[in-house]
């Protein structure tokens, strides 16, 4: 036991898994000459902004598929279009492992638990960067909110906030964390500065007429994916989209989830005089993360990393010793969510089951109910002062 506990702990074996695990699936599929199709998306972002061309509409001749992203997402990802494709792909890939990794070290936990959530969540960043997703930088910012508000300084909270919201849209959540603040009007008040800051910073590389145009029709584009996610065989990997195929409801509205979800979610409030507790903003903060992303229709198999990182943040705050409930909890989210798009799973089972069922939000969803469960009846006080434990 003691020397599997080392090996857990061990920073270079995990350092090198969390960042070596990315940067080999991509380096072998562009060894094996396959194309990065949300790569050269994220590109023409950045190259449509500038030349004023329509985000989102078609344009077959460069990718398939849609841009989804905010037009402040074409500022971020300029840097990376001055290098070849191969090069930005890579570069483009470690510098979002790079973000999520500095979001999770920061984290206010005690000793080096970090290493461990690192561990956890490494094969699930692999999922997210072999689609050379944005996931974990997403991520990594709503994380990231919530440590600057830890740590007081709610001004560039706000800017985490508001640029995970811009960019594509699942920052919002990171607004769960507003009563952790101990100045509410100056986050407040730096939350409307980045909101504006970040609404006319594009504007810099384009046009003001043309970016206010942007949003409107990133407004339309993000209704019209919405209607189309419902149908989409690799897409609302959600709890509707779960209960849509276990009850054969393919006609099941949304609002009839997810209403009832955020009055859950919101129920975790009612305890205020637990809100300056440690264990229970880290429950916040991992029921946010997962809520963002099993009750969301555009969820898909590389936006888990959002989620997983909230699965992982909980077993790392539950209180020791863990329950056999919470280790059956744990290894059924590592075994359905994590690893079952991946050659370690049976790919009969994934394409009989796991993906028509969207059965990746299953664990996922019974452990953001547990959190919830928590929140509402755990002895925080107690539990604060052996904070942590270690396994």
């Amino acid at each position: 036991m003691q020397k599997l506990t080392k090996l857990i702990y061990n920073k270079p074996l995990v350092f090198s898994l969390w960042f070596g695990l990315s940067f080999l699936i991509v380096l072998r599929e562009l060894l094996n000459h396959q194309g990065f199709n949300n790569y050269t998306i994220f590109k023409y972002n950045f190259l449509n902004t500038i030349h004023l061309h329509n985000l989102y509409a078609p344009q077959p001749e460069h990718y398939y598929d849609l841009n989804h992203y905010g037009p402040i997402f074409s500022i971020i990802f300029a840097p990376f279009t001055f290098f070849p494709d191969s090069i930005g792909i890579i570069l483009w890939v470690m510098f979002n492992a790079f973000i999520l990794f500095k979001a999770i070290q920061r984290l206010p936990i005690k000793e080096n638990q970090y290493v461990i959530i690192l561990l956890l969540c490494a094969h699930e960043l692999m999922t997210a960067s072999a689609n050379v997703q944005s996931n974990p930088m997403v991520a990594g910012l709503i994380i990231l909110s919530f440590n600057f508000i830890k740590t007081k300084q709610d001004f560039w909270a706000a800017l985490m906030i508001a640029l995970g919201t811009f960019i594509k849209i699942y920052g919002i959540v990171g607004l769960a964390f507003f009563f952790f603040s101990d100045n509410k009007l100056k986050f407040i008040a730096s939350l409307i500065f980045w909101s504006a800051v970040l609404f006319v910073l594009p504007m810099l590389i384009s046009s003001p007429a043309f970016i206010i145009q942007t949003y409107h029709d990133w407004y339309i584009d993000i209704q019209a994916k919405n209607l189309v996610n419902t149908s989409a065989s690799m897409q609302n990997i959600s709890v509707m989209g779960f209960l849509s195929k276990v009850f054969n409801a393919p006609g099941l509205k949304h609002a009839f989830v997810i209403i009832p979800a955020i009055i859950v979610f919101l129920l975790s409030y009612i305890r205020v005089n637990c809100f300056k507790s440690p264990q229970y903003q880290l429950l916040i903060l991992a029921s946010a993360l997962i809520f963002a992303v099993i009750f969301s229709s555009g969820s898909e198999s590389p936006t888990f990393i959002i989620a997983f990182a909230g699965v992982a943040i909980w077993f790392m705050n539950l209180n020791r010793p863990v329950t056999r409930l919470e280790i059956f909890l744990l290894v059924f989210a590592l075994i359905l969510t994590s690893f079952s798009p991946s050659d370690l799973f049976p790919r009969s089972v994934r394409e009989t089951y796991v993906i028509p069922y969207k059965l990746k939000a299953l664990p996922c969803f019974l452990i953001w109910l547990k959190i919830v469960y928590e929140t509402l009846t755990r002895n925080f006080a107690k539990s604060d002062q052996g904070q942590l434990a270690p396994l």
